[in-house]
């Protein structure tokens, strides 16, 4: 597995993690796992990146964990470096979009579900395969996972480990948005670009609040730095002259 790891592509404002495992379908080793809190770590202080988008290699997202030393995972638990990642991922302070196309099961699923938003190619599959593996899917994952698409439709996924397409994956609210394959790169190359353009101020905010991260302490300074960064001011000025807004808040250091 010399070839297995995480590759970073950085295009403009654009950040794209490549989950990227040959051989074993993206699955995550556990050098991966290890690796991804701390790419996060330098491309949330990068103030270049305004967006990073989470994909797999080769059409296929990640087809899980690998599960090669299992007395390993049974001892860690809650604790084990899946989780740590995960949490790292779901508590990145700026947008995350997971692009996925083929399998996406188990740790990839995971994954998937800790970013912000999930566009899935039309030949996409989800798959929460503990039931089938006699083991106990974290805490966090789960509720992560039940907050998402509601307790039903959860436990549909927790008690069968069966696979869904992606149509059903986007009626149960799994993902965001589902397109042919052809036509994923061009709407994510969109989205991300207006992602990017919008005041990072009220992204990052909007994010944390969504998130049930942003305490009344919390807000008060959020509500201070629209004051002081003038983006109000600046996107109300863009609207009434009928321009693009020039917003310029980067976030502050240590914050």
């Amino acid at each position: 597995m010399a070839d297995a790891g995480l590759v970073v592509e950085v295009a403009g404002a654009v950040a794209t993690v490549v989950i990227r495992n040959p051989g074993r379908r993206n699955a995550m080793t556990p050098a991966m796992w290890r690796q991804l809190p701390v790419l996060l770590d330098g491309l949330e202080v990068d103030p270049a990146v305004r967006v990073v988008v989470l994909t797999g290699a080769d059409g296929t997202f990640c087809a899980g964990a690998d599960l090669g030393d299992l007395d390993e995972l049974l001892a860690a638990g809650d604790g084990s470096i899946a989780v740590v990642a995960e949490e790292r991922l779901a508590t990145f302070a700026k947008p995350t979009v997971a692009v996925v196309r083929g399998a996406c099961v188990g740790g990839g699923c995971q994954l998937a579900v800790a970013c912000d938003l999930r566009i899935a190619a039309a030949d996409a599959r989800f798959g929460v395969p503990p039931a089938r593996l006699g083991l106990v899917y974290p805490a966090p994952t789960t509720h992560r996972l039940s907050r998402l698409v509601g307790p039903a439709a959860a436990k549909h996924l927790l008690f069968t480990g069966e696979l869904v397409d992606a149509d059903r994956a986007l009626r149960i609210g799994l993902v965001d948005e589902v397109l042919p394959g052809a036509d994923l790169a061009a709407r994510v190359e969109g989205l991300t670009g207006v992602i990017a353009e919008r005041s990072q101020l009220s992204v990052a905010a909007a994010k944390e609040i969504v998130d049930g991260r942003a305490d009344e302490g919390r807000m008060t300074w959020w509500h201070g730095q629209v004051r002081a960064s003038g983006e109000a001011r600046e996107g109300v000025a863009a609207f009434h002259e009928r321009r693009a807004p020039r917003f310029g808040w980067t976030p502050p250091a240590g914050r």
